[in-house]
């Protein structure tokens, strides 16, 4: 897929951006560039790899779950303006 310029300068109008034609034609050119290398990406055959949560083969040091700090909720709400069911009441502001 490649745009030409004006596909290049309807999407600038679009977005309400005023670009003059020499930056239409550098924004055209990067633009046909990024679906280049889309295409080259999705050219690839990826069947049977497993998607990867990061680049590097990392693990996190995880820690045991456990509760660090007192039950303050009571102190909080006590100082609400107003509560109800244990919620903080807010005004409404959409109607």
């Amino acid at each position: 897929m490649s745009l030409t310029l004006e596909q290049v300068q309807r999407i600038a109008h679009l977005a309400r951006v005023e670009i003059s034609a020499s930056e239409a034609s550098t924004t055209r050119d990067h633009l046909n560039g990024i679906f280049e290398l889309i295409e080259q990406m999705q050219a690839v055959n990826t069947a049977g790899v497993e998607p990867m949560a990061h680049a590097q083969d990392l693990s996190q040091r995880l820690r045991d779950d456990a509760v660090t700090e007192a039950d303050r909720r009571a102190a909080f709400q006590a100082v609400a303006p107003e509560t109800e069911a244990g919620l903080y009441l807010v005004p409404k502001v959409i109607e």
